[in-house]
């Protein structure tokens, strides 16, 4: 299904990084876009900019979820609210973080899904695109944050076998390191922040995912694109395998 004028995309966790780039991209090809987040304000701001319909969305709000499917057909789903707690030791984590990482990471990604399947399933067409990590795909020293990311891989390739015949795709995309506020909400300490943020490399921006994600979606109807990982040139894989250019 390539893009098209009269699709509806909903992009959660919209109001910054890649989600807010994914928005931008989205609304440069015409395409009406739904873009839900907790921070409203910000929201505003991005409408304003883009034109996007602002949608104060908690993902972890089940009621609120449920309320997607007989309020808003969908056409594309862009599953990108996230969050990284417990980033250094499992050991040490609060309860609270482990719950919050994965009610947001998997559980809300799953209720999101379940919200549009049905008008997409009615329409026999449409689009999930899930972000992930390339932390789903090889180890980490953040066994939570890559345990979370690989429920959704495993999710993704599960859900094409599900849907097969129903004219809905669904596209992984695994993305390296990118420069967005992710690590200001991650790590509380502000030395393990800023090193964990800063790994001296030039890292992806939230476009460069942003505009992977428009090439995933405006596929012809008789491609799909099922995982696409995408790294800074300075990184060799997941983790912290890093090497500057000299």
């Amino acid at each position: 299904m390539t893009l098209l004028t009269t699709d509806t995309a909903l992009v959660t966790g919209a109001s910054s990084g890649i989600g807010a780039a994914t928005v931008r991209a989205l609304r440069a090809r015409g395409v009406a876009v739904l873009a839900a987040a907790r921070r409203l304000d910000r929201l505003h701001e991005l409408a304003e900019e883009t034109g996007c319909l602002a949608v104060e969305l908690d993902v972890r709000d089940r009621e609120q979820v449920a309320s997607i499917e007989h309020t808003y057909d969908v056409d594309i789903l862009i599953n990108n609210a996230g969050i990284g707690r417990a980033m250094h030791s499992l050991a040490k984590a609060d309860f609270e973080d482990i719950e919050r990482t994965i009610d947001t990471n998997v559980t809300a990604a799953i209720q999101m899904i379940r919200a549009v399947l049905p008008a997409m399933t009615a329409k026999k067409r449409g689009h999930i695109v899930n972000i992930s990590s390339t932390a789903a795909l090889y180890p980490t020293p953040f066994a939570l944050y890559g345990a979370s990311k690989g429920a959704i891989h495993k999710l993704s390739r599960d859900l094409r076998q599900e849907l097969k015949g129903s004219g809905i795709r669904v596209s992984e995309i695994n993305p390296g390191r990118v420069e967005t506020e992710f690590y200001n909400v991650a790590i509380d300490d502000p030395e393990q922040r800023e090193k964990a943020a800063n790994p001296g490399i030039t890292q992806l921006s939230a476009a460069d995912v942003a505009n992977a994600i428009v090439y995933v979606l405006d596929a012809p109807w008789h491609v799909s694109i099922n995982q696409l990982e995408i790294v800074p040139s300075e990184q060799s894989y997941g983790g912290y395998q890093f090497t500057p250019i000299q």
